[in-house]
C-alpha cells in the first residue's frame, strides 16, 4: 500500500473515479487521507523502542530524538532485567522524569512509545487489516468539506448534492470514530496489562474527597 493506491481506493469509494472531471483534486484527497491517517495514529499508534542513554545521578530522561510520537507507553530502567524493569514516570515536553526509587547511572533505558503512522509514495506503516477504514474516514472527511464548500455554488443537485454529501459523510465518520473508539480501548486494555500506567485514574463523576 502505498499513498498512491490510498487514494484510488478513497476515489473508487466517492465514485469519483473520471480522471478527466474529479470532483475532488489529489491534493484535496491526500489532505483528507493525512487527516483519517493522524486519527488513526491517536487510537492506534505505531508501536516503536528507543534506546536512550541516561545521565548519571538525574533521573530525567531527554526523549527529544524521539520524533513523531502519539504518547510514551513505558520506560524500562535499568535494561537486559528479567522480569523487564518497568518504572514508573512523569513526562512533561521532551522530558520523562523517573518516579521510583531507581536513580540511573548513564546507562541506557528503554523507551517504549507510539508514533505517527508513515503513507507516502513509497511506504506504509499501516496494517493491512486497517487500510479500508483509514479510507473510510477520508472519504467521510472529503464528504464532509465537499458538502460545506458546495453550499450555495451549485444550482443543480448533481449526482452528489450537498445535504446528500453532508449525510453521507457523517454517516462514514460516525463508523470511523467508533471503530477507532473500540480499537483505542482495546489498545490501552493491553497496554495496561503489560505496563503500569504513569497517571493516576481520574474520575469525573466521583468526588473522593479532600
Amino acid at each position: 500500500m502505498t499513498l498512491t493506491d490510498m487514494r484510488v481506493i478513497v476515489r473508487r469509494d466517492l465514485h469519483d473515479e473520471d480522471d478527466a472531471n474529479y470532483r475532488w483534486s489529489n491534493d484535496e484527497i491526500d489532505r483528507q487521507i493525512a487527516h483519517a491517517l493522524s486519527d488513526f495514529s491517536e487510537a492506534l499508534p505505531l508501536e516503536q523502542k528507543a534506546t536512550i542513554a541516561t545521565v548519571s545521578d538525574s533521573r530525567e530522561i531527554d526523549i527529544s530524538s524521539v520524533t513523531d510520537r502519539v504518547r510514551v507507553e513505558a520506560v524500562e530502567y535499568p535494561i537486559a532485567q528479567f522480569p523487564h524493569r518497568h518504572q514508573r514516570f512523569s513526562l512533561w515536553s521532551d522530558i520523562v522524569t523517573l518516579l521510583g526509587s531507581e536513580i540511573p547511572d548513564g546507562s541506557d533505558c528503554y523507551i517504549y512509545y507510539g508514533k505517527l503512522h508513515t503513507l507516502d509514495a513509497d511506504t506504509s506503516t499501516i496494517p493491512a487489516q486497517y487500510e479500508d477504514l483509514v479510507a473510510l474516514g477520508a472519504t467521510g472527511y472529503a464528504l464532509v468539506e465537499w458538502s460545506a464548500y458546495s453550499v450555495d455554488r451549485v444550482s443543480v443537485g448533481g449526482s452528489i448534492t450537498p445535504v446528500y454529501a453532508l449525510s453521507w459523510g457523517k454517516d462514514r465518520l460516525y463508523q470511523f470514530t467508533s471503530e477507532l473508539k473500540r480499537l483505542g480501548r482495546h489498545n490501552r486494555l493491553r497496554v495496561k496489562s503489560l505496563y503500569k500506567p504513569y497517571y493516576p485514574p481520574y474520575s469525573k463523576t466521583t468526588d473522593f474527597g479532600p
